[in-house]
């Protein structure tokens, strides 16, 4: 299975919004990685609902929304309305996991929950099965421009041990640090998800820089 690419627009240039989605929509990109953060939850804000739909006006990729917020579950719907495809939560900030993630599924949306890099995933034991996505964060959330955590490769092969003992049809998403130098190792690991942000739009081709990582598992 060819990896699927998740470009994170919060390394995109903002104030080109819309060439930069352009961009993506050229690309080989599959999905566009959208990070919602509340400044409560993690040290950082970044957007809302008008730039999501901003974005939607001009992307036609589905939109992998990661909600870094506290209380999830009162804007599920709202993220959904503003062409969310998969959204997902933390384990951290959900009091009532389950609960969350069958509100995600009756909005029509993918669900994911995503792991601190501190968070253990045999704690996804008792919902794995109902996931679609786990996106394992492999820097602390918050910021771009991390130096990724090598703890992360492990946490990969558990997960995915979990996913199949389970029999889970979820996704293992990486986000954070991602470059040419782990990528191939990722995937070797089990992931099927790259998220990768400023290694993309520091790049000066990211089309190619896109492309590249698409060509990782080969």
């Amino acid at each position: 299975m060819n990896p699927i690419i998740a470009p994170s627009i919060l390394a995109s240039d903002f104030a080109n919004l819309q060439s930069e989605v352009e961009m993506l929509e050229k690309s080989q990109a599959d999905w566009l990685h959208i990070d919602i953060m509340d400044g409560r939850f993690v040290p950082n804000i970044s957007f809302g609902f008008p730039v999501m739909e901003a974005i939607k006006r001009h992307a036609t990729k589905p939109m992998d929304v990661h909600l870094m917020i506290v209380e999830p579950e009162l804007y599920i719907e709202r993220f959904r309305a503003a062409g969310a495809d998969t959204i997902s939560v933390h384990i951290e900030a959900c009091n009532h996991l389950h609960r969350t993630i069958q509100q995600i599924k009756a909005t029509g949306a993918k669900a994911g929950v995503a792991v601190n890099p501190h968070t253990s995933v045999q704690l996804l034991d008792d919902v794995i099965a109902d996931l679609d996505l786990v996106c394992l964060m492999s820097v602390n959330p918050g910021f771009g421009g991390q130096k990724f955590i090598e703890n992360t490769y492990r946490k990969i092969e558990a997960l995915k041990n979990l996913i199949e003992a389970r029999n889970s049809k979820a996704l293992i998403e990486v986000d954070g640090g991602v470059n040419e130098n782990n990528a191939s190792l990722l995937l070797d690991k089990g992931a099927n998800v790259l998220v990768a942000g400023n290694f993309v739009f520091s790049s000066a081709d990211p089309i190619q820089t896109i492309a590249d990582l698409k060509k990782s598992s080969n």
